[in-house]
């Protein structure tokens, strides 16, 4: 599929991590992702070694550890982790975001045939995570 335009409606949404829901679309340098937390899902300490991620609370709440730094954030709240950094998440009501993931991580992309918009450079920037 070579067209710019796409849509997640019908779209079934991948599971990412048990409690932990997406829709991915990308391109050759960035991903976006909509994601739902059920309630009391946790996503334990990790970082993405190669890839900045900022995320957009647009629903629920979610306390989360980023380095050594804890906040409760809930809608309209914005988080940005550099590349590295290790961070973790808890989500008692359960919440819904929107990341921004670059470069593209892989293993974000549920189907790379339907999710990814790719010009020459194809996926030759994106890493494995």
């Amino acid at each position: 599929m070579n067209s710019a335009f796409r849509t997640w409606n019908g779209v079934e949404r991948h599971t990412l991590f048990p409690g932990v829901t997406l829709h991915a679309i990308g391109g050759e340098q960035a991903l976006m992702c909509h994601v739902v937390y059920s309630a009391g899902t946790t996503v334990a300490r990790h970082a993405h070694p190669e890839s900045e991620q900022l995320m957009w609370i647009v629903e629920g709440d979610v306390t989360m550890t980023v380095g050594d730094e804890t906040k409760r954030l809930g809608a309209g709240d914005v988080v940005v982790v550099n590349r590295g950094v290790e961070h973790e998440l808890h989500s008692e009501g359960g919440m819904t975001f929107v990341e921004a993931l670059a470069p593209v991580p892989r293993d974000h992309v549920p189907n790379p045939e339907r999710d990814l918009v790719l010009g020459e450079q194809g996926d030759s920037l994106h890493v494995e995570r």
